[in-house]
């Protein structure tokens, strides 16, 4: 079926050529980058995470959002999600990707990877982050191929597989939960420090990454034949509905903790994200702009006149991704550093290196979920055509 990704019409080769270029481009800055050290990067010794785990953090929640559409279609058999869920596999595959690549760039030299598993710490969370994502991305491949290619063939999938799709519902929801403890279980870092930060993490996953396959699917539909049908997409938009309140209920808790405790190193952070702090105003507008977004995609969503049309809902789902993705892929690991323990305000900003570097890891992910569903559609046509 691989060769399948390589057949394509003109529009088809011009996209795969432009993200080819992209890759190249951020090779270019990463082998400067290699070269010279992280100190091109905005990094510094205050804030020594940044834009790259930011996009990790982000995006193994697009991954872990699969089980969404996994659990209801193989463990409830709902058929309604035939179509929609190779499409999810297909996405968490190209996103655990990109979080491996952010965490490659974002490591200073990138054979120390190695010594994860060389030398592996069994209470470092670092260590089970690792194995869960590595695990999840033989999961999906595994289960995607051996479905596909039975779907293909016209007959049910083997038995055997089902365990393994059993065990990767718990495994999605393991690589966010273990990805927030990375974060959580660091006591000088107050602004990370809160029980219900997996819970959080995991509202934001099923709303960030539910509303990307939505918008892809919609986009599938404008470009190509493939239509995944109204019932599914709607039932998916209900379910980023609940987790989009969910997240922003969260956020509201974590508001009030802070502010109400009154507790100084607490209630900085928030500060420095809604208002600015010692003349630091980097992320203010940012952090309003996701605001408004969040407000009125709640509002997209919540009317049922709106979310059942096509256009409203492609427009809603679009600000809770854009919403997510600015609190959770730029603002939140950041804000974590920002003051320091020593109250200490320093200021970071991805450099021009880094957003490149960035952009040809986006380029490998989005490369790879453009010939995985070139192969989907091209299989689920031939089946049509028969």
């Amino acid at each position: 079926m691989l060769e399948k990704a390589f057949q394509g019409s003109r529009t088809y080769w011009t996209w795969i050529i432009f993200l080819l270029l992209l890759i190249v481009i951020g090779v270019y800055f990463y082998l400067k980058q290699f070269s010279t050290g992280l100190g091109i990067t905005g990094l510094s010794r205050d804030v020594s995470w940044g834009f790259y785990i930011a996009q990790f953090t982000f995006l193994v929640g697009v991954a872990a959002s699969a089980v969404m559409v996994v659990l209801p279609y193989y463990l409830h058999n709902y058929k309604a999600f035939g179509k929609i869920t190779i499409l999810g596999e297909f996405l968490a595959i190209g996103s655990v990707i990109m979080c491996m690549l952010f965490i490659f760039v974002d490591m200073g030299q990138p054979l120390r990877i190695a010594n994860v598993f060389l030398h592996p710490t069994l209470n470092s969370p670092m260590f089970w982050d690792s194995v869960s994502l590595l695990g999840y991305l033989i999961l999906n491949v595994i289960i995607s191929i051996v479905t596909l290619d039975a779907e293909k063939k016209g007959i049910k999938p083997p038995s055997w597989i089902k365990p393994i799709i059993v065990i990767s519902i718990p495994w999605a929801i393991s690589i966010h939960t273990v990805t927030a403890f990375l974060y959580s279980g660091l006591a000088a870092r107050p602004f990370w420090m809160s029980a219900i930060m997996a819970p959080r993490f995991l509202a934001t996953a099923f709303a960030a990454g539910p509303a990307l396959l939505i918008i892809l699917c919609l986009f599938l539909k404008k470009i190509s034949k493939f239509d995944v049908g109204k019932e599914p997409i709607q039932n998916l938009a209900i379910i980023v509905t609940y987790a989009m309140l969910l997240n922003v209920f969260f956020i509201l808790l974590e508001l009030f903790t802070a502010l109400y405790s009154g507790i100084h190193h607490h209630a900085e952070h928030f500060q420095f994200m809604y208002f600015g702090l010692d003349g630091n105003y980097t992320l203010v507008p940012w952090m309003w702009i996701s605001t408004f977004l969040a407000i009125l995609a709640i509002i997209f969503l919540l009317i049922p006149s709106l979310r059942k049309s096509d256009k409203t809902l492609l427009w809603g789902c679009i600000f809770v991704f854009s919403s997510i993705w600015i609190d959770k892929g730029l603002a939140m690991v950041v804000t974590g550093f920002i003051p320091n323990p020593l109250g200490y305000v320093t200021p970071y900003w991805p450099t021009m290196p880094e957003i490149m570097i960035s952009i040809g890891v986006f380029a490998v992910g989005i490369l790879v979920i453009t010939g995985l569903y070139k192969i989907a559609l091209t299989v689920r046509g031939e089946l049509k055509s028969m």
